[in-house]
This record gives structure tokens, sequence and C-alpha cells, in this order.
């Protein structure tokens, strides 16, 4: 009798945890579908404000009123002239927002001025630089900066944070490993910025070189397979459970 009563008692206890099991499966599973329609209505989104017409940049009053969530990637056209002070440099391996940029290279950064007096920070394009040469950066960006004011078309774009594993700049080289344009700022001098910075798409430069570009999002969406794995989990561990109480029932008939 207690020998039955055992074996009762543990399937019992085998049952409940095997259901938390399923369920927790199948949470995921909904989680990731979830996930899924929020990421496909992003996608839409940042695809609506690259193809749009560009307009014009707002004024700085209304740059508080900007954030990332809202306005990042909206294009505009504004008139700007390149400041005469040391550039920066972003390293990157490639870029998940231009097709045009698959391997190893910088990111040129300069700030400009509007006529109002401001200073905006302009990633003014891809620098093919696998060697890091600061003397090549200097001689490509000296190019952009004549003095005379430059109609420019780019998307509105945010700084982000390094993250625990990012290289610390190195200000010799005038180096950064991430896009904090306000660090750039800070350590070169470059006065106040605007909180947000510019990917410049137009003009080209007669040399080709700093590259800009148009963007393109190309955010990953692995979220069907994700949920697909986790409700054959849950599909599996039911069938493996009715398996395993089929012959408890044998065992105890």
């Amino acid at each position: 009798m207690n020998d039955i009563t055992t074996r009762r008692s543990s399937a019992a206890g085998f049952g409940i945890f095997t259901l938390i099991l399923i369920a927790v499966f199948v949470a995921l599973g909904v989680w990731q579908l979830q996930r899924r329609v929020e990421k496909h209505a992003l996608i839409a989104t940042l695809d609506a404000r690259l193809s749009a017409a560009p307009e014009a940049l707002p004024p700085p009053s209304a740059w508080p009123a900007l954030s990332s969530a809202k306005d990042e990637f909206h294009r505009f056209n504004f008139t700007a002239t390149y400041a005469k002070v040391p550039d920066a440099m972003v390293y990157s391996s490639g870029s998940a927002v231009r097709d045009d940029v698959t391997g190893p290279g910088t990111w040129a950064f300069l700030p400009a001025k509007l006529a109002s007096g401001e200073t905006i920070v302009i990633n003014t394009g891809f620098v093919q630089n696998t060697m890091q040469d600061r003397a090549f950066e200097d001689r490509v960006a000296a190019r952009l900066v004549t003095g005379a004011p430059v109609t420019m078309t780019g998307y509105l774009r945010y700084p982000e944070p390094p993250g625990r594993l990012t290289p610390k700049e190195d200000k010799a080289k005038r180096l950064w490993f991430v896009r904090d344009h306000r660090a750039m700022a800070q350590a070169l001098g470059w006065g106040e910025v605007a909180p947000f910075y510019i990917d410049l798409e137009a003009p080209v430069p007669d040399s080709g070189t700093p590259k800009p570009g148009p963007l393109k999002v190309r955010l990953k969406d692995d979220h069907m397979q994700y949920a697909i794995t986790w409700f054959s989990l849950a599909a599996a561990v039911t069938i493996a459970f009715g398996l395993w109480w089929r012959g408890q029932r044998r065992k105890g008939a």
C-alpha cells in the first residue's frame, strides 16, 4: 500500500513539473510571436522614415522635444559649414544599415556650424581605413573643411552608449569605438553640440571619401523560428510525458 501511495505521489509531482514546463515553453513561444509583431511594426516605421522625402531640420528651439523613439532615422535638409577643428573617427567592422559597407573601416565625424551658430556633428561617411591610419584620416577630413556652407541631406541619429566589452577610446588617435558624438565633442573641444548627430546621405565629395550614402533597415527577425522551437519543445515534453504515463499505468495494472 505504501509503495502504491509513493508511486502515485511521485507521478503527481512529475505531472505537475511537466505541466509547469509545458506552460513555460508555450508562454515563451507566445512571447516570441508578440515580439515578432512588434519587430514588424518597428521595421515598417523605420522603412517609412527612411523612404520619406527629407524635411527642413527643426530649429534649435525644437531640439529638446526630439527623441530617439519618434524621430531617429527621419531625413532632414540643412545648410552648415564644417568647422576647422580636429575630426574624430569611429571604428566599424561593417554596417547594419548600409548595404555598401561590408568590411572594416572608420566613420569620419566632423562638427559643422549652422547659420544660427549652433553646432551639429556630422557622420560624413565611411572611410576604408583598416589600419586606423590617423594621418590618412586627417587628409580625408581636411578636404571637407573649405569654409564654405554646404547643403546637406542626412538622417537624424542618437548616440549609442558603450557596452561592457567596448574598448576605451584612443584620444591620441582620436579613435572611438561607439558613436558617442557628445564624448567626442567634450574630448576634442568642439563646444556645445546638438543632442543628436546626422548620418550624411548627400552630397558625396568629389573624391568619394568619406563615403556617405542612403540607409536601409536590416533588423534581425528570427522570432518565428524561436517561437516554433519553443512550441516544439512543449509538444515534445507533452508526448514524452504521455508515453511515460502510459508506461506507469501498465506497471500498475
